[in-house]
């Protein structure tokens, strides 16, 4: 049986718009009311994360930073964090600077994080428009305190506790920094890209080695004494695919990326422009099917 449901985030439990559909929304207190723990895993940071969070009032940690920070929304309490140390997200920053890349750094884990950057190229639109969305998220000065330029990350990197490091542009240059940093980093991290290929947008997130939605699922459900049988998750993208290879119950969004389609281990559901997330509780929690 069911006991734990961890939901992607955007283009699985958030529409187009991004947005909370009212169908999810319906099915998500559905789903607690029937005795299931459910949280987000999601590579947002936490502070990205937490409104939604919020919003839903689950009943369960988020799983953010693509696994790295387990925190509640409501009250803030860090259930598990895992941290990149000083030399690797040196190292991080000198192989993705030297290919020209920007370096977008992640901190603060113990309250509601702070992102760090120390340039951003005139020819990095996407980078441009992710850093004005996670201010406009919050809403003025408070989207601003979250997001904090510096003159060198390299100079103040040894003061920081680092959850993880990122690099996003455009697909075709983002492909290439990510097989360059495969190659220089190889296991010292954990790689993963979220590929929006529509949008000509790639985000690659360096975390610790040990960290991964996967594993942060696996974290949450230990905690509770649940082995994978006991777990199902939702997701669209490729940082998904260790939390489905995990769960008893995978199911991937009908606008999920046609390679996690044809994988054929993997339930499908609708779109997220559909309930897609609705439509899965709907199937495995509330009606047990297939299980």
């Amino acid at each position: 049986m069911i006991k734990l449901l961890a939901l992607d985030l955007d283009g699985t439990t958030l529409n187009s718009n991004g947005e909370i559909p009212a169908a999810n929304r319906a099915a998500i207190r559905a789903a607690e009311e029937a005795g299931v723990l459910v949280t987000i895993a999601t590579g947002r940071r936490f502070r990205d994360a937490r409104p939604v969070g919020v919003e839903l009032g689950l009943n369960a940690p988020l799983i953010t930073h693509n696994g790295a920070l387990i925190k509640y929304a409501d009250s803030q309490e860090t259930v598990a964090c895992d941290l990149l140390s000083t030399d690797t997200s040196r190292e991080i920053v000198r192989v993705g600077k030297g290919f020209g890349g920007d370096a977008l750094v992640s901190t603060d884990p113990h309250r509601s994080g702070t992102l760090l950057y120390d340039r951003i190229s005139d020819d990095n639109i996407p980078l441009k428009k992710y850093l004005r969305w996670s201010e406009n998220l919050h809403g003025g000065e408070a989207g601003r305190e979250g997001v904090m330029h510096v003159p060198s990350l390299e100079d103040i990197l040894h003061e920081q506790e680092i959850v993880h490091i990122s690099f996003s542009g455009g697909c075709a240059a983002m492909g290439e920094l990510e097989n360059v940093l495969r190659d220089e980093l190889g296991n010292l991290v954990t790689l993963l890209a979220t590929i929006y290929q529509p949008l000509d947008f790639t985000l690659i997130d360096i975390l610790p080695p040990d960290a991964s939605k996967g594993h942060g699922v696996a974290k949450l459900a230990e905690l509770h004494g649940l082995s994978p049988e006991n777990v199902m998750t939702i997701g669209d993208n490729f940082n998904d695919l260790e939390m489905l290879q995990y769960a008893g119950t995978p199911v991937v969004m009908g606008n999920a990326d046609p390679k996690l389609h044809e994988r054929g281990d993997f339930y499908t559901t609708l779109s997220n422009d559909e309930s897609g997330v609705a439509a899965a509780i709907e199937r495995f929690i509330l009606n047990q099917e297939n299980i």
